[in-house]
């Protein structure tokens, strides 16, 4: 079990566009996150068919990995990613079911770094989060999700009330 946090979040309006932070968005299955390029059909990768393209996740431990380990500081919003989270082991949601706040999501598959990310960033950051470069996931049920919400996996929740009684 996990008890994890959404640090930040970001949507980028298109394709290449700088992400801009916000205190919360609007979730939408089938659509992503409202103001965000994949929900507009304006993402770099939209024209090619695949799932998990509706919300994108990254570990903040991975950034700092990054850091500590290939001396390459990149900012949160430089991940390309939507929510940062602390506490959350995100490669071992993959085929499963979790909760951001009041949101349900699903993992579909992680979100390895590309050449893309590197070329918008800084050489060695493709290497570096290699296995590590966050989750796609899906939408299930729509909601608002704001920095700070718990992440947990879905029935998790459940089981740690029932112990903790």
């Amino acid at each position: 079990m996990f008890e994890g946090k959404v640090v930040s979040i970001f949507v980028a309006s298109k394709a290449g566009a700088p992400m801009e932070a916000l205190d919360e968005v609007k979730a939408t299955p089938g659509r992503g996150i409202e103001g965000d390029r994949y929900f507009e059909g304006t993402g770099a990768w939209s024209n090619h068919p695949g799932e998990g393209r509706e919300i994108t996740l990254v570990e903040m431990e991975a950034i700092e990995g990054l850091g500590y380990e290939n001396n390459i500081a990149l900012k949160p919003a430089e991940t390309r990613r939507n929510l940062v989270t602390r506490g959350v082991p995100l490669n071992h949601l993959v085929g499963k079911e979790f909760q951001v706040g009041d949101v349900r999501l699903v993992g579909v598959r992680l979100c390895e770094p590309c050449n893309y990310l590197e070329e918008m960033t800084t050489k060695g950051v493709l290497a570096g989060l290699v296995h590590r470069g966050g989750l796609r996931a899906n939408v299930l049920t729509s909601g608002v999700i704001r920095a700070g919400d718990s992440v947990s996996e879905v029935g998790k929740t459940e089981e740690l009330e029932a112990a903790k009684r």
